[in-house]
Order: C-alpha cells, then sequence, then structure tokens
C-alpha cells in the first residue's frame, strides 16, 4: 500500500487523518496521536463519531477502554480509573447531586461540573475520517496530559496508550 493510500490528502491543512470510517466503525475506537503533539481517542458510538483527548481530565486515566452510557439523555464516556462521566459532545464532566440530603427518598439530578475534556472536530470525506484539533485558547484541565513537560516526567508511572501503527 502506497502512503498516498494510507494518508488521504487532507481536505483542509488543519485536518489530520484517522483512518477509514470502515475500519473505525469495525474497531469501534482508535487512538491516535495527532499533529505529533496530541492523543486523541475517536469512537464510533450509535451512528456517530465523536472526537476526545484520549486522558482523562481527573487523573489521566486511558478513556479508550471506558463505557459509553446515557445519563439524563446525554451520551458520556465514563472513566475506567474512577468513574467520572464526560460528555462526548461537549466535555463536559456530568455529577450526580442530592437535591435535599434531608428529605427521604432522596432526589438526584445529573448536573455540570461544566466544560472538561477537550473535544475535536471529526469530518468524513469519502469514507475517511479526519480529526480537526480544537485550538481554543481556553484552558481545559485535559491539556495538562498533552503537555511534553507531562509526558517526558509523570506518563512512565500510567499505562501506555495503543495507538494505531
Amino acid at each position: 500500500m502506497s502512503s498516498q493510500e494510507e494518508n488521504p490528502p487532507c481536505p483542509s491543512p488543519d485536518m489530520h487523518f484517522i483512518g477509514k470510517k470502515a475500519d473505525i466503525v469495525k474497531a469501534g475506537r482508535v487512538t491516535m496521536r495527532v499533529n505529533g503533539c496530541r492523543d486523541v481517542l475517536v469512537v464510533y458510538h450509535q451512528e456517530k463519531l465523536y472526537a476526545l483527548d484520549l486522558r482523562c481530565y481527573h487523573a489521566g486515566g486511558l478513556l479508550q477502554d471506558g463505557d459509553i452510557e446515557d445519563f439524563n439523555g446525554r451520551l458520556c464516556i465514563v472513566c475506567p480509573c474512577h468513574k467520572y462521566k464526560i460528555t462526548l459532545t461537549e466535555g463536559e464532566g456530568l455529577y450526580e447531586a442530592v437535591d435535599n440530603p434531608t428529605i427521604r427518598p432522596l432526589k438526584t439530578q445529573w448536573r455540570s461540573k461544566g466544560l472538561k475534556q477537550r473535544i475535536h472536530k471529526v469530518t468524513e470525506v469519502s469514507g475517511d475520517v479526519f480529526v480537526t484539533l480544537n485550538d481554543s485558547s481556553e484552558a481545559i484541565e485535559s491539556d495538562v496530559y498533552q503537555t511534553e513537560k507531562y509526558r517526558t516526567v509523570s506518563l512512565d508511572a500510567l499505562p501506555k496508550p495503543k495507538h494505531k501503527t
């Protein structure tokens, strides 16, 4: 296979080839270091593609092994390390809050902690899947796990992602 077939020309310089949609659908999830600097997880779920930073904002757990669950109508990936819930479309952290702990039975609601995980744009072109990195200058908690300093100092203790080769 030629390199042209492996990495088709990107429709835009900001778009990074991830793989063939059919391969991603079959795998369900793929991880890749995009643009040489950002570890991204691409998830196929219920006929949609989502992309987000690979490591959970809370403690750097690998999200590639997390379950996808619906919490009050919002699809989330659940971090396998500490069960943090992250919405797939916005990157919000969700938690279950108790309205009034003195009233029984307890009544709970799912609430947002705000934006915690960086989400990236996924584009499909003729069966090829591309990711455009979210380049917002606003700091997001998951960003800390994407820095070179973190990779060289802290990642020795954490499990290594299984990137697509």
